[in-house]
C-alpha cells in the first residue's frame, strides 16, 4: 500500500494512441499519480510493448487480466481508453472492486466532466466521463458565453487530422456526435446543442481546429469576449497548445432577419458569437498535430490529479 506521501497507482485500459499518450504524461508530468498497469488484449501491440520497456506492469488479458494482476489491489484509479461498447463491462467490473473510473470513451455512464467548467462538482463520482476531444475543446467556450448571456443554440465543428484518429475514434463517430451534443447542453448550458466532426485527410496533417457558434440572447460583446478569454487562459493551464485562432466575432441578428433554427420551434433574434480555436498537442507521444488526443489525455490527467488532491493520497473507494 502507498504511504501518505506516495503517488497513487493508476491503470490504463487500452494501449492505443490515447492510452500511450496518457501513460507518458503520467510518467513525465504527474507528481501525484504513478503507473500501476497498462492493459490490452494483444501481447504484440506497440502500446503494451512500449509500456513494458518503460517498466510498467502489463497484461494482455483485458479487464480480467487486470483484476488477476497482483498490482490490482493497490490501483485506485482506472482510465478506460477503449470503446464505448467495451466500457460498459469494464465499468461494472471496476465498480465492483471499488475503483474510481475515468472514462475516455463516449459511453457516458458517469457524468460529463469538463475540468474548467464542472470538474470540481464531480470529483466524488465513481465514474467520470471525459466527453470527447471536441467536447473538451469547445464546451468551455459555450459555457463561457452562457455565463454572460444565455445560449439558445450552440453548434461546434471539430476538425482533426485523419492520422490522429485511431480505430477507437473511428468506431465511435456516432457516439462522438451524440455525446458531444448532449454535453453542450448539460455542461455548456445551451438550450440546444449540435456537434459535427471532420476527419481531415490533408497532407501534411493539420492540427486540430474547432469552430464554436453560439446564438445567445444578447448582452455586452465586450463582457462575452472577456469571459471567453478568461476561459481560454484557464484551459491553457493544462493544455498549453490551446488558443484562439482569431478574434471573437459578433453578429447581431435583428427581428427582421431572424434565423430559423432546425429542431427548434422558434426563429432566433439576438447575438451570434463565433469562436475559432486550434489545439496543438504537446507531442509527448504523437506529433503536435494530434491536439485532439492531447486535450483528452490532459483533461483526464487533470481530473485524476484533482481527485487525488480532494480525497487525499489514499483515494477512498
Amino acid at each position: 500500500m502507498e504511504s501518505p506521501s506516495s503517488p497513487v497507482k493508476v491503470a490504463i485500459i487500452g494501449p492505443g494512441n490515447i492510452g500511450s499518450d496518457l501513460m507518458i504524461k503520467i510518467m513525465r508530468l504527474s507528481k501525484t499519480l504513478a503507473m500501476g498497469a497498462m492493459v490490452g488484449v494483444d501481447p504484440a501491440s506497440d502500446g503494451l510493448q512500449r509500456a513494458q520497456r518503460m517498466g510498467v506492469p502489463t497484461t494482455a488479458g483485458g479487464i480480467d487480466g487486470l483484476v488477476a494482476m497482483p498490482e490490482f489491489q493497490d490501483i485506485r484509479i482506472v482510465f478506460d481508453a477503449t470503446s464505448a461498447g467495451a466500457h460498459q463491462r469494464h465499468d461494472a467490473v471496476l465498480r465492483a472492486h471499488g475503483k474510481t473510473v475515468i472514462d475516455l470513451t463516449p459511453a457516458a455512464i458517469g457524468p460529463y466532466v469538463i475540468p474548467p467548467v464542472n470538474g470540481e462538482a464531480n470529483l466524488d463520482q465513481p465514474n467520470l466521463n471525459m466527453v470527447t476531444c471536441g467536447g473538451q475543446a469547445t464546451i468551455p467556450i459555450v459555457a463561457a458565453v452562457n455565463r454572460v448571456s444565455p445560449v439558445i443554440y450552440g453548434e461546434i465543428v471539430a476538425s482533426i487530422a485523419s492520422k490522429s484518429a485511431g480505430p477507437g475514434t473511428r468506431a465511435n463517430i456516432d457516439e462522438f456526435t451524440e455525446t458531444t451534443s448532449r454535453a453542450i447542453e448539460q455542461v455548456g448550458g445551451a438550450r440546444r446543442g449540435k456537434a459535427i466532426i471532420v476527419l481531415n485527410p490533408a497532407e501534411p496533417p493539420l492540427i486540430m481546429r474547432d469552430t464554436v457558434y453560439c446564438l445567445c440572447e444578447g448582452g455586452d460583446p465586450a463582457a462575452i469576449e472577456a469571459s471567453i478569454l478568461a476561459m481560454v487562459a484557464e484551459v491553457q493551464t493544462y493544455v498549453p497548445g490551446y488558443r484562439l485562432k482569431q478574434a471573437v466575432q459578433f453578429e447581431p441578428i435583428t427581428d427582421n432577419a431572424r434565423l430559423l433554427i432546425p429542431e427548434m420551434d422558434e426563429a432566433f433574434a439576438g447575438l451570434k458569437v463565433s469562436v475559432f480555436l486550434e489545439v496543438e498537442g504537446a507531442a509527448h507521444y504523437l506529433p503536435a498535430y494530434a491536439g485532439n488526443l492531447d486535450i483528452m489525455t490532459s483533461a483526464a490527467l487533470r481530473t485524476a490529479e484533482r481527485i487525488v488532491e480532494r480525497r487525499g493520497a489514499g483515494v477512498s473507494a
